[in-house]
């Protein structure tokens, strides 16, 4: 049972007592007004007495500032991510008893409001209130108005009362949308149709990963949270639909950091007749647009750093392996000379090489291509190189954004791979790959030559906030349950 205070339910029940409603029904209010402030907030004291009468405003929002003063007082109220100041005066009120009213609001409550633009003697904008009524009662304390409320962990747990007292998280969340909207937009301008496949699966795949299980009673079965929609999509390619996307969200049961979460949102992509080498330069064109309808320059802070979005690299895995110093990135004997260990395959110690010596440094954006053919289970093989595969990744700010490649589509080939990843989860590997035997099934039925990819939308926002962590960008990130918490 959650603890109310006394104080506040006692002013409920005496408000209930005078026959006013604490929570009353929804009103009319003019969505227009952030539009028109944009407008009058420009407008001088003499300009707003000169010109016509304006017709009234009603809107509500939500108190954050009040000052009683005699009969007359001024507040602030925070709507639509703004915060316009509104005059009360008791002889200004067209009904008197609102003012009563009015001195009865707590900071923190919502409030309705009717009356006109003016200005006051220091020249800020004000609505000159003849109506104020409580519109809905907070019915909790809020944060100091000097200290506010700067705890990471207060702010990620109480999303709610974060985006009511610190701007800037707000207009974080206002970014993510618009970098969502934006790369939605830009699919569908080059032809992309949007779809959605399952989230709960019967076989996860598309991803290295660990899943999600959980069981359907009805079906008395178990079923997984999907860990990317890839060979879904896949399988509507096969079927005709030659331009796919998907924005969703995808599951995988990991350990948290400040580049993972369990739950995280993915734009994923689908193009036939197209290579690994088309989506690179795709790649390049959206994020290249992206910064730019959001900054002035193409040099973007993050952190103590400035990422250049004008310098785009391209480099080999094995290439990039060497330059740190491995003698041969294909030699077993190198790797494990550079690493000084004695356990570990090819692949598995060419992925700690890159992970701890390369990774990092890969400040402004480059495409790392040509990976191993065991790090890349779905992607096309070479025909320059069997050892590796048609894929790349992005990496900005040294972690990865992006991950794309020609898909493979030779069932045979594929079925062959899938049964190597079934090797490995055998010998303990939690996050190799199931066996699915229908998406085999369908590539039987002939994939056209496909390209595809995966862009993390929770690490791009990271990058163009300047968010230090994850959960500063996902609005509700996963957290370990704490029920002392209030």
């Amino acid at each position: 049972m959650f603890d109310f205070d006394e104080k506040q339910l006692r002013k409920l029940e005496d408000m209930r007592g005078e026959g006013k409603n604490p929570f009353p029904s929804g009103a009319s209010v003019d969505d227009d007004l952030a539009e028109r402030l944009s407008t009058i907030r420009e407008w001088s004291s003499y300009t707003l007495s000169k010109s016509p009468q304006l017709p009234l405003i009603t809107f509500a929002g939500r108190l954050r500032f009040k000052n009683e003063l005699g009969n007359m007082g001024f507040a602030r109220l925070d709507f639509q991510g703004e915060t316009l100041q509104i005059c009360v005066r008791k002889n200004g009120l067209d009904d008197r008893e609102e003012f009563k009213d009015w001195k009865k609001l707590d900071v923190g409550d919502w409030v309705l409001v009717t009356g006109n633009f003016m200005r006051t003697r220091m020249g800020e904008l004000s609505i000159d209130a003849s109506s104020i009524q409580l519109y809905s009662k907070c019915m909790m304390g809020m944060p100091d108005k000097l200290k506010g409320l700067t705890d990471p962990e207060s702010r990620q747990r109480m999303r709610y009362l974060d985006l009511i007292v610190n701007q800037a998280s707000r207009e974080t969340f206002e970014a993510r949308f618009g970098i969502i909207k934006y790369i939605r937009r830009y699919l569908e301008d080059e032809g992309f149709v949007e779809v959605e496949t399952p989230i709960l699966q019967t076989i996860p795949g598309g991803a290295s990963a660990r899943p999600f299980e959980t069981h359907h009673n009805a079906l008395d079965t178990e079923l997984y949270m999907r860990i990317a929609p890839e060979l879904y999509l896949k399988r509507l390619v096969v079927g005709g639909f030659e331009r796919v996307f998907e924005i969703g969200k995808n599951f995988r049961n990991e350990g948290l950091s400040p580049k993972h979460n369990p739950e995280f949102t993915m734009v994923e992509f689908y193009q036939a007749h197209a290579t690994y080498l088309d989506l690179i330069k795709m790649t390049q064109n959206l994020i290249v647009g992206l910064v730019g309808s959001i900054f002035d320059s193409f040099l973007v802070p993050y952190g103590d750093r400035v990422i250049d979005f004008s310098a785009w690299g391209t480099c080999r895995f094995d290439e990039l392996i060497e330059k740190v110093g491995v003698r041969d990135a294909w030699s077993l004997d190198s790797l494990r000379s550079f690493l000084n260990t004695d356990d570990g395959t090819l692949s598995e110690l060419q992925q700690v090489v890159f992970d701890k010596y390369i990774e990092p440094q890969l400040i402004n954006p480059t495409f790392v291509t040509h990976y191993p053919i065991e790090l890349s289970p779905l992607a096309r093989r070479s025909d320059d190189d069997p050892r590796v595969t048609d894929r790349f990744e992005l990496f900005i700010n040294g972690f990865e954004i992006a991950n794309g490649f020609s898909e493979l589509n030779d069932p045979v080939d594929q079925a062959e791979r899938f049964a190597e990843q079934v090797n490995r989860k055998s010998q303990g590997d939690d996050e190799a790959m199931y066996f699915d035997e229908d998406y085999v099934r369908a590539l039987a039925y002939g994939m056209p030559p496909t390209a595809g990819e995966g862009i993390g939308i929770d690490r791009l926002v990271m990058l163009l906030t300047n968010s230090e962590t994850i959960r500063d960008v996902i609005l509700f990130p996963t957290r370990k349950n704490k029920q002392e918490f209030k």
